[in-house]
This record gives C-alpha cells, structure tokens and sequence, in this order.
C-alpha cells in the first residue's frame, strides 16, 4: 500500500484559538473630535483661524509689540514730513526700517502703532458686542422657540422692530448726548461702552431667528418626549436637552457676527460716532486719509487692507467651523 502524497500531520498548521488573536481596541470620537478632524481638512479655514489668532495677540500684547518695532502711537515725528507738502518723505508714505508702515501726513505719528492699538478697538467692540448679541439672542430665541404662543408672538414681533431700526443714525444720535464722563469712564472709555452696548443690542435678533428656529426643530425630538415622560420641567428640558444641541450654531453665528461688529466699529468711527482722538482706530485712519488719498495713498491702503484681511480671515473660519460642525456634512 502506498504511502500518502502529503503528510496531514507535520505539514498541517496548528490550530490557532481564538482567544490568542489580538483583539483591534475600538476607539470612539466624540462629536467635538470628530469636528476638529474635519476642521484640520480644511487648510483655508486653518489659515482664517492662524490669522486671527495673530490679531487677538497683536491686540493682547499692543505695548510690548509697539516697545520693540515701533514708536508711541500718539508722538508726533515733524521730522519726517515735507514742510512744504505736509506729505511723509520718502516713498510709500515714509515706509523704512523704523517706521515699518510709513507715518500720517501733517503730524509724522507711526502708522504701525495706531494700527497695533486699533485692533485693540476694533476686537474689543467686536468681541463683546458679539458676547451681548449672543446672550440675549440665546436666551430670547430659546425662550421663543420652546414656549410658543404669546411669549413667541411677543419676542418675534421685538426682534422685527429691531430689525428695521436705523442703527447707525441710532447710533450718531446716542453718541452726540452721551456726556463725556459715565460711571468713572471717560473719553474714548464712554465711546466703546455706547458703541458695545448699542451694537450688541440690536445685533441680537439675527442670532435670536436662529436659535428660534433651532429650537422648535428640536423641541419635538424623541430625547425631549422622554425627558417630559420622566417628569422633567421645562426650566431642565431648555437647560440640559436643548440648550447642549444648541451650541453648534450659535459658536458658529458668534464667529460670523464678530467680522459684522468690525465693520460697524469702523463705519462708525469713519462717521464720528467712534472712538474720541487721539485714540487710535481703523475707521477714524480711513476717514482721515479721505483728504489726502491722492497725494499719500499708503496711508489709506494701510488700515484699508487691515480691515480686509481681519473681516475676511474671521469668515473664512467661522464658514470653516459651520462645516465641521454641521453632522451632515460629508
């Protein structure tokens, strides 16, 4: 009897069980992880966000960046103006190694200076203009949203009354009446409070129509019906269900309204109604290069084109973090 062609015992591997397999761990990615993954994909939004963290440094850190590469925003360098003309000497508005910006014509001040200290106040009046318009567009939207009825009637027919109020001719009004001195500030101090309060109050009812909406989407949702079934009030159902869902959109609208408050900031100061001189700000530069635009163009594109990459560097994050935020996307 011939032998068999292979040998079942020697050639034949050993069963391997299956406790002795490496078991792969299984990691979860919470929602905030899975936004920043989709957020490091987006370089554009990565780049906005780089930015404005450059500018919320460069308006924490003012006097020690003004210290090391520039001079007191408020001195004035008669020495670097044409007697004749009142224009900086030099070209590019008298852009050199110590003056890395050029200098204001007629008083030779140094244009990086006011531009480091007027995004202080540009960020200041955004940033906490924003903060009232979030609060009370939270509070009120979700107040609309989950009561209904007459609450909503109410709160919806305010935030239409605000919507259609001249806020900028609001605004010149308040300002020329404000006197100069209002619970121990002063000056320019009195100009940022009207400025943050009057822009943070009738910025509110955008954030407000959001969270609204957000909120009747959501006051329906399976989550909500247990919490009621299990004996939740409504004060637990708006704190602990709705408000954790609604955060997404209002972080993202938060970004988005603080480049708008910007631009108010500077359409104001540019008509006046602003910061008091000689504070430093970007509208009140603009508004001063009017004149002289034609014969020192620099001093107009300096805070121009600083308005323009701070507005644009806060939108493209802020449409950066609605996508990443958004569960949807792909």
């Amino acid at each position: 009897m011939t032998a068999p062609l292979h040998d079942t015992d020697a050639e034949s591997p050993a069963p391997v069980s299956v406790a002795e397999v490496p078991a792969k761990a299984i990691e979860g990615r919470s929602p905030g992880r899975i936004a920043w993954m989709r957020l490091k994909r987006d370089k554009v939004a990565l780049t906005g966000g780089v930015i404005v963290i450059l500018l919320i440094l460069v308006a924490v850190f003012a006097p020690l960046i003004v210290n090391l590469l520039g001079h007191d925003p408020n001195e004035f360098h008669e020495d670097m103006i044409d007697p004749d003309l009142g224009t900086p000497l030099g070209s590019f508005g008298g852009i050199s190694s110590d003056f890395l910006l050029g200098v204001e014509p007629t008083n030779g001040r140094d244009v990086f200076s006011r531009i480091v200290y007027g995004a202080r106040i540009s960020l200041v009046v955004a940033f906490l203009a924003a903060f009232v318009s979030v609060v009370l567009g939270s509070l009120l939207g979700a107040l609309a949203g989950f009561l209904g009825g007459w609450v909503d009637g109410v709160i919806s027919r305010l935030m239409d009354l605000l919507l259609a109020f001249p806020q900028l001719l609001f605004t010149i009004a308040l300002v020329s009446v404000v006197p100069n001195s209002v619970w121990g500030f002063e000056g320019s101090g009195v100009r940022m409070g009207v400025l943050i309060l009057v822009i943070g109050f009738f910025g509110w009812p955008y954030i407000g129509r959001i969270v609204r909406g957000q909120t009747i989407s959501l006051r329906e949702r399976e989550y909500v019906e247990a919490a009621r079934s299990l004996g939740a009030g409504r004060g637990y159902i708006l704190l602990k269900e709705l408000l954790p869902n609604l955060v997404a959109p209002i972080l993202v609208y938060a970004t988005l309204i603080i480049p708008t408050n910007i631009l108010t900031e500077a359409a104001l100061s540019f008509l006046g109604a602003g910061v008091k001189p000689p504070t430093a700000s970007w509208g009140k530069m603009l508004s001063d290069a009017v004149p002289i635009y034609q014969d020192d163009p620099m001093y107009m594109v300096v805070p121009g084109m600083t308005i323009f990459i701070t507005v644009l560097a806060f939108n493209l994050f802020g449409d950066g973090l609605r996508d990443a935020l958004d569960p949807k996307g792909s």
